[in-house]
């Protein structure tokens, strides 16, 4: 080919090749995620296994079907589909049927992904998508009969169920709430060691923390997100007297760490990545308070996501005009 008369290829991104391809991220992420779904399993007991297998199972099997469908090339080794199974297993009830955690696994791939494009052109986070349609579908299974964990490290398992602290704050007070965490180990260090009622991966934070921590060395995440979360759930629940116990309570950490610092999901600048975490606090708070729900993170994101697009535009960076040059 002549110089005058160039050839240029276009082709869609990733343009700019690192050591960190899709798959490994996806796999650190899994990994990061594995001490606080091996804890959720080890407090709740063996039908948490059932439900983190089963919700990745429909997962992977969707992804599978979908793109032999839709005669593309498997791209189930990338991990994201089993990632997907498996933040959504972490943010349901212990006590879930296994069969219901496999549908919401199947929803979250096939009308949370692959509808879209499949990885890459989703506009909302699957795993919550998954969720949303498990609360809307089974909402008693996955609202009530929370299974009681260990009180201690040892300790055998309680076959009793009962309600996360949140609901018991929402609905019976903060006196109720701090009986119902109570235990040999103290009040926050039960929140924060995760020997309390709730999701499988959301009760233990100090698991959770770490592997944050574990994602932030690899630079796969930034503080902006988690950060700007936790700052607008403080905010909108100090004049409740109790901010430290919506701190410490519900899928806050999880969903601050793992689902709103979704590549795809979220703003790309910093400054649209702060308004992205801040909407996202604020609104959980905001739904934790005033509305019908004890929890919100999960709808606060998906609302969130929807604005992700209109954030980086407003917080779009400015060029730096050179003097003399054309606009």
């Amino acid at each position: 080919m002549s110089e005058n008369n160039p050839t240029f290829v276009l082709s869609p991104g990733p343009h700019l090749h690192t050591e960190e391809s899709t798959s490994k991220i996806m796999w650190w992420v899994n990994g990061s995620l594995a001490p606080a779904a091996l804890w959720g399993v080890f407090v709740f007991g063996l039908n948490a296994a059932f439900v983190i297998l089963a919700s990745i199972a429909g997962a992977v099997l969707t992804e599978f079907a979908s793109q032999k469908a839709l005669g593309r090339r498997p791209t189930l080794m990338d991990g994201s589909a089993v990632c997907t199974g498996l933040l959504l297993a972490l943010t349901v009830n212990p006590n879930l049927p296994a069969w219901q955690a496999f549908l919401g696994g199947a929803f979250a791939i096939g009308l949370g992904k692959m509808i879209f494009g499949g990885l890459g052109f989703n506009l909302f986070n699957p795993a919550l998508l998954g969720r949303a349609f498990l609360m809307a579908t089974f909402p008693l299974n996955m609202t009530s009969g929370w299974a009681t964990p260990r009180p201690w490290f040892g300790a055998p398992l309680d076959a009793v169920t009962t309600a996360t602290p949140l609901a018991v704050l929402k609905e019976q007070g903060l006196e109720a709430a701090v009986k119902l965490v109570s235990s040999p180990v103290g009040l926050w260090n039960a929140l924060a060691l995760g020997f309390r009622p709730g999701s499988i991966g959301e009760v233990s934070l100090l698991l959770v923390a770490i592997g944050g921590a574990a994602l932030l060395a690899r630079r796969i995440i930034t503080l902006a997100i988690p950060l700007s979360v936790l700052a607008g759930v403080a905010l909108s629940t100090l004049h409740t007297g109790v901010p430290m116990l919506h701190l410490m309570s519900g899928g806050l950490w999880i969903g601050a760490f793992y689902m709103a610092t979704d590549y795809v999901t979220s703003p790309s600048t910093t400054r649209a990545q702060i308004a992205f975490g801040l909407l996202i606090g604020l609104l959980t708070g905001m739904i934790r308070v005033y509305g019908g729900y004890p929890e919100g993170i999960c709808y606060a994101i998906l609302i969130a996501n929807a604005m992700a697009p209109a954030l980086d535009l407003w917080f779009r960076p400015k060029r730096a005009a050179v003097a003399g040059s054309p606009s």
